[in-house]
């Protein structure tokens, strides 16, 4: 891996994915972080949520390599384009 941002986007097979958003009033955000060493990575999953209703979301997963300053501003360039793709909240 290099030193710079990957985002890997698994293919959604929800086609209910927007529709399911809008229109919420109080939302979560759901999240996971963890720290390895870059060369120790081989792959990366989609994350999958159960809801209430019986169905499954699926979350993307992203990949933020470099050192510390690095990464939090990858971290953060990466949650502002996030809401960039929700503008009604």
């Amino acid at each position: 891996m290099t030193s710079a941002s990957r985002v890997l986007w698994p293919a959604s097979s929800d086609s209910h994915s927007l529709a399911y958003n809008r229109g919420m009033a109080n939302l979560t955000l759901v999240y996971g972080l963890r720290l390895l060493p870059s060369d120790e990575v081989a792959e990366v999953g989609a994350a999958t949520i159960k809801l209430k209703n019986g169905r499954d979301a699926h979350v993307a997963m992203h990949i933020l390599e470099g050192g510390k300053d690095e990464i939090e501003k990858q971290l953060k360039t990466s949650l502002a384009a996030f809401f960039d793709f929700y503008p009604e909240i």
